[in-house]
């Protein structure tokens, strides 16, 4: 159907700047009702419609005889509607409907006016409240239904109809009517429900003014035309009933007696007030649109609605409605009826509540030190008022005087506890209270005007900052972003220190609703520039404090021996609001490093930041720069013993964090790094320096440095170097060597001589701790000189006489018996397998080369290596070859023995490498 009206007004000016909604809200005698919203400032308001084709469907059923007077009946409805919509333009009242657009025409002959937004009429709501109560039962009070904006938005209002809310609402159509009996004149002459229109604000205001005439007798001009009651009496069966005289609610004064005077709207009024307490919600008279019926409703006492029947009412009636309003209004004789005024001095609305609404009507015109002391007193009854009138009634008119700017404070106290009370306080919130805090202390800034010092907006400040908390429970993050953040930075950068104060005690409830990103890079950065430039101790504790809770601890200090100071407890943040590592690091603890000042309050406050701070960064930053920061604080002078000994938990706490986190560290290199290093590493091992008396791998021991300096010289058994050469590599190939004095059997042949008898060697010196792993370091040898061997000429017998003595110390070139090409053992000369004890060799250590540590230092590193073969234990020495390499070969246990001699027996130097070794193809021979 609607399609259709619009298709009919498609080309008006309502239309051209309106955007209307397709569903309709509500309706009003034979108007319907549709929210809508300017184009231009997106107001809501609401549009009334008439469509004729309403009533051509009721007179399509009537025959063709009567088609045109039915025509004459319609264009007679019209005129009469074009006057109820202009009425609303010649009447202006707060409690007369307001009109916005002026009534137009459309093409298909309807009608359609603006009006300000409302929620419904009076005979909607209470049509609706009564199929609640039939379908939910006695007793259900709220009116729900679905409403759809403009744009689309779909929303749930809800209106309660109770006590308190009749009450407001007779007392505002109670002033309709004197307004229009003492002011205009005039006689409304049809106050039904659907006369009665709710606006958005939960305002009862009169309409439905097509039968509204000047009263009988009245001597006020006016520019309305009187009607003749003969013709609106008489119902017309051509027309729909709602358009037409509602005979329910018709005084007896126009049926009966035929007088059209302002005491008959009284009489309607007492009808819609039993009406409303009524079930179902109807008029106590039903005349169903007879006047027959009417006349014998009153023809009979008991049909008539008076005290002795309780007014026809099946539910009780309000004992002051029913002793001290109703007989006065439901009577037959208009002289005994109430005025509208004395109606609204009645008992019946002598209740706080109402007189506290009655109060906020009447508030422009009240004194500022009774505004103040109202808002004073309306906290402690605000809780006694319901829910709908607390929200349409109450909260508008606070948040309108809030461009008082002495009542800010007080005006803001009650409108936290409405929303407190609210059932749905985040849509209130979101819909009036946040956009009149932006505007109130975020305003557009000005160029080059720094913030002035206003003692009232201050107050008002410090009212939203400690009803913080309420505020984040109804906002979600961009809410708050784009409407009360700026708010809060207005109040942490106000120049009055309360107000900075109570904005950052308001951080454990700000956090949880930013992103990390608004923490980190607005929010922090206006608490740091505030922190850093304020010389107001209190700030700079309360700064340390916020830090505390931007880096997602809390604000309590743990046994810091300022229990008086800050004793409020603040809620944890969640870990998403902490700041980051590296704002922690290098931006939180420069700030704290700069504090200048020696007070324990700020102390103790940087002592929490540094606590916090210290429990997420990292060791190294603890160690190098937090710990510093502790010592120099706890040596504050004026610190008690308990402070102090806070500072150094503290530090305790922290060393020992950075102790144990550096051991682990320095674990698991050594594990991973140092697994192989001996027992016995020492970074300094170098060894000795090869050729001089401190290398104790020399073979020297003191009974050598005896006989040198006495000038005597002495043979030493050969084997003594040989002995150490066995041990060691043994040692290093871990086989356990013969225990000391036993002898290893050797297998004699039937070809082989008997070898000498060998007597005990003294004992090997003890390897140098080696400070090399992989690499020999024969550094120590000396140059080797060609010598010669037993293997060079046949066997010979020796002389005793013709042996030299000894040889002293002689070094191994081994770059020249690398390069040389000829055998170094081919000598002609004849010589012992014996080694002079006083040879500069050093015992090899344990090594993959047999165990060699020495320095390298000697070593030439161009000549060439001699080469090196390894030869079983059993097997026989190769035959002396004259063009044979300077290459050694392994010495076999089996080799044949020297032949006899004069000089002492010798034990064979060749007999250490008789074990199952590999040879080190080093075995040198002294010089005979």
């Amino acid at each position: 159907m609607f399609s259709s009206a619009l298709k009919s007004i498609s080309s008006t000016n309502i239309t051209a700047n309106y955007s209307i909604s397709s569903t309709q809200t509500s309706s009003a005698g034979p108007w319907k009702i549709y929210d809508c919203k300017k184009k231009s400032t997106g107001k809501p308001y609401s549009v009334f419609v008439f469509d004729k084709k309403g009533l051509d469907n009721h007179g399509s059923s009537l025959g063709r005889s009567s088609a045109s007077a039915f025509k004459r009946a319609t264009e007679e409805v019209i005129e009469r509607l074009k006057k109820e919509a202009s009425s609303l333009a010649k009447l202006r009242h707060p409690s007369v409907l307001e009109l916005v657009e002026p009534v137009e025409e459309t093409r298909g002959g309807g009608l359609q006016f603006v009006t300000e937004a409302v929620t419904g009429s009076l005979a909607a709501l209470l049509q609706e409240k009564d199929d609640q109560e039939r379908s939910g039962g006695v007793g259900g009070r709220s009116s729900r239904y679905v409403t759809e904006d403009s744009d689309g938005v779909r929303r749930r209002r809800e209106l309660e109809i109770d006590e308190l809310e009749i009450q407001k609402g007779l007392l505002q159509i109670s002033k309709a009517l004197e307004f229009l009996h003492e002011n205009a004149g005039l006689v409304h002459g049809n106050l039904t429900p659907d006369a009665i229109i709710v606006n958005a604000k939960s305002d009862w205001k009169i309409s439905g003014l097509a039968f509204c005439a000047p009263s009988e007798g009245s001597n006020k001009p006016t520019s309305f035309q009187p009607i003749s009651l003969s013709e609106v009496l008489n119902p017309d069966p051509r027309l729909p009933r709602f358009v037409q005289l509602n005979l329910d609610y018709t005084s007896p004064d126009f049926v009966i007696d035929n007088n059209f005077t302002h005491f008959a709207d009284m009489f309607s009024l007492g009808l819609l007030a039993v009406a409303l307490y009524n079930s179902p919600h109807q008029s106590p008279i039903e005349a169903h649109g007879s006047l027959s019926t009417y006349k014998r409703t009153f023809a009979s006492s008991s049909t008539v609605p008076s005290a002795t029947n309780q007014f026809l009412s099946s539910r009780p009636l309000p004992k002051e409605l029913v002793q001290h309003v109703l007989p006065r209004l439901i009577t037959r004789r208009p002289a005994q009826r109430l005025t509208a005024k004395e109606f609204q001095e009645s008992e019946y609305f002598n209740n706080v509540l109402v007189s506290t609404i009655r109060f906020l009507d009447a508030f422009p015109a009240k004194t500022p030190n009774e505004k103040a002391q109202f808002m004073r007193g309306l906290v402690k009854v605000m809780p006694s008022f319901p829910k709908t009138v607390m929200e349409k009634k109450l909260l508008p008119a606070l948040l309108e005087e809030m461009k008082d700017k002495d009542l800010i404070a007080l005006i803001l106290q009650n409108v936290f506890t409405i929303v407190d009370l609210l059932p749905s306080a985040r849509r209130v919130f979101a819909e009036k209270v946040r956009p009149a805090l932006k505007a109130t202390f975020a305003p557009p800034p000005k160029k080059d005007q720094a913030p002035e010092r206003d003692p009232t907006k201050d107050a008002g400040l410090m009212v939203v900052l400690e009803h913080m908390s309420t505020i984040c429970n109804n906002c979600n993050g961009k809410e708050f972003t784009d409407d009360i953040l700026p708010v809060v930075y207005a109040a942490i950068e106000a120049p009055t220190p309360a107000v900075v104060d109570a904005a950052l005690r308001g951080l454990p409830s700000i956090l949880p609703v930013l992103d990390f990103s608004t923490i980190k890079n607005e929010l922090f950065p206006v608490i740091a520039a505030v922190f850093s430039k304020t010389s107001s101790l209190a700030i700079k504790v309360r700064g340390c404090q916020a830090f505390v809770v931007l880096c997602g601890g809390t604000s309590d200090a743990e046994d810091d021996g300022l229990d008086a100071f800050g004793t409020s407890k603040k809620k944890s943040t969640s870990s998403s609001s902490m700041l980051d590592k590296y704002t922690m690091q290098e931006k939180i603890i420069p700030l704290i490093k700069a504090i200048k000042t020696k007070e324990p309050a700020v102390m103790m406050a940087a002592h929490g930041v540094l606590r916090v701070v210290g429990e997420a960064a990292d060791a190294e930053f603890v160690a190098i720069d937090i710990l510093p920061i502790l010592w120099h604080m706890s040596l504050g002078p004026l610190l008690n013993l308990k402070q102090f000994q806070s500072f150094m938990d503290l530090i305790k706490k922290l060393s020992k964090r950075v102790e144990d986190e550096q051991t682990r560290k320095l674990q698991e290199l050594s594990g991973t790094n140092g697994s192989t290093a001996g027992a016995n590493e020492d970074f300094m091992a170098f060894g000795g320096v090869s050729g001089t008396s401190f290398d104790a791998s020399n073979g020297a021991t003191e009974d050598d440095f005896e006989s040198l300096v006495k000038g005597k010289t002495t043979r030493t058994s050969t084997s003594d170097a040989f002995s150490s050469w066995e041990e060691t590599p043994a040692a290093a190939a871990r086989v356990t060597s013969p225990a000391p004095g036993s002898r290893s059997a050797t297998p004699a042949f039937a070809w082989s001589t008997p070898s000498p008898t060998q007597t005990a060697p003294p004992p090997a010196p003890k390897p140098q701790p080696s400070f090399r792993t992989v690499t020999p370091d024969m550094g120590s040898f000396q140059t080797m000189t060609p010598t010669s061997t037993q293997f060079s000429k046949p066997l010979q017998p020796t002389s005793p006489m013709s042996q030299p003595a000894a040889q002293p110390s002689s070094s191994i070139n081994w770059s020249t018996a690398s390069a040389a090409t000829s055998n170094p053992w081919s000598s002609s000369s004849t010589s012992t397998p014996a080694f002079s004890a006083g040879n500069s060799m050093s015992p090899p250590p344990s090594s993959a080369f047999g165990g060699m540590s020495t320095p390298m230092s000697n070593m030439s590193l161009g000549g060439q290596r001699p080469g090196m073969s390894q030869s079983s234990s059993f097997s026989l020495p190769p035959p002396p070859a004259g063009n044979s390499t300077g290459g050694f070969s392994g010495s076999s246990g089996f080799s044949l023995p020297p032949p006899p001699s004069h000089t002492p027996p010798v034990q064979s130097g060749l007999s250490a490498f008789s074990k199952p070794v590999a040879s080190t193809g080093m075995g040198m021979m002294t010089q005979l």
